[in-house]
C-alpha cells in the first residue's frame, strides 16, 4: 500500500447521510475524489450488514477501495470482492440466555440472520426499526429459533430508558467476560462480543490494508462512535453530534450532516 494512502472511517446516520438518509452532492463529490486518488472509504455502522450494504450500494460506496464495517465492528465486509474479511461473534448459548431474560422482563429483543431480523414479538418497536433499517423480519417461536448461529449482536429496544438500563446492568453482572453493552441511541441497547468496537475495527482495517494508523481519519456523531474517534489518528466529530461526543474528537466540523460535513473532513484531512 502506498505510504500516502489515507483511510476514512465514516458513520452513516447523522454523519455521511443527511436527515433524509441521503448523501449530499458535496459529500458525494468529495468521496468520489478521494477514491479516484486511491484513498479508502470505510462505511462504519451499527446497522446489520444487509442494511449497511444497502446504503453503501445506494450511495455508490461498493467499488474498489470501499469497505463496510457492520454491527459496530463485529463484521467487516469487502463489497468489491463480495466477501466477509473479518468477523467476531459470541456464543449461541449465551445469546439465547440473554434473549430469554429479555423476554421474561417484557423487554423487546431481536437477533439477525444474514438477511433479516429475527424476533418473537411483532410490535410497533419492530415495525419502526424494520422500516428505518429497510430490513425484512421473521417472527419465530422462541429465543432458540431467533438465534440460529453465533451472533454478531443482539439489540433490545424500549422507550423506557430506566428499564433498559436495569437490563443492561443485569446482563453485564453475569456476562461481562464475554459481552459488552452500550446504547447507540436513546432507545437501542446493543449487546456485542467483548472484543468488538468500531475502534477495534479501525485498528484491524489499517493493519489488514497496511495503512499506518497515522493516515487514518474517523467521522462520527454518537456514543457508538467514541472508540472509533479515539482509535483513528484524527477523530472528527460532527457539529450536530449528540451531547458529550465532541470532547472525544480532535476536530469538530463547521458544517453539519445536512451541509456537507463529511466533505469538509475529506478536504481537510484526506485530500
Amino acid at each position: 500500500m502506498a505510504v500516502d494512502t489515507r483511510i476514512l472511517f465514516t458513520d452513516l446516520d447523522g454523519t455521511l447521510l443527511n436527515d433524509k438518509k441521503e448523501i449530499t452532492p458535496g459529500n458525494r463529490a468529495a468521496v468520489d475524489e478521494a477514491l479516484a486518488k486511491g484513498h479508502k472509504i470505510v462505511v462504519t455502522t451499527g446497522r446489520a450488514l444487509a442494511s449497511g450494504l444497502q446504503i453503501a450500494e445506494r450511495v455508490g460506496l461498493t467499488g474498489e477501495g470501499c469497505y463496510v464495517i457492520a454491527f459496530n465492528g463485529g463484521q467487516i465486509y469487502d463489497p468489491y470482492h463480495r466477501e466477509t474479511i473479518h468477523g467476531v461473534t459470541f456464543s449461541q448459548d449465551t445469546a439465547v440466555e440473554i434473549f430469554e431474560k429479555a423476554v421474561e422482563r417484557n423487554l423487546y429483543m431481536q437477533a439477525y440472520s444474514d438477511e433479516a431480523i429475527l424476533t418473537v414479538e411483532n410490535n410497533e418497536l419492530l415495525q419502526q426499526y424494520a422500516k428505518v433499517q429497510n430490513l425484512p423480519y421473521k417472527i419465530v417461536k422462541n429465543a432458540k429459533d431467533a438465534i440460529i448461529q453465533d451472533p454478531y449482536k443482539l439489540l433490545a429496544i424500549d422507550n423506557d430508558r430506566s428499564k433498559s438500563e436495569a437490563f443492561q446492568k443485569e446482563v453485564l453482572s453475569k456476562y461481562s467476560d464475554t459481552v459488552r453493552s452500550f446504547f447507540s441511541n436513546a432507545t437501542y441497547l446493543e449487546i456485542v462480543p467483548k472484543a468488538v468496537s468500531k475502534g477495534e475495527a479501525v485498528r484491524w482495517m489499517c493493519d489488514h490494508l497496511g495503512i499506518p494508523i497515522e493516515n487514518s481519519v474517523s467521522a462520527g456523531d454518537a456514543q457508538n462512535d467514541i472508540e472509533m474517534l479515539q482509535a483513528a489518528h484524527v477523530g472528527a466529530v460532527m457539529c450536530n453530534a449528540f451531547p458529550g461526543i465532541q470532547e472525544y474528537g480532535d476536530y469538530v466540523t463547521e458544517h453539519d450532516n445536512n451541509h456537507d460535513g463529511v466533505a469538509e473532513i475529506i478536504r481537510k484531512f484526506i485530500l
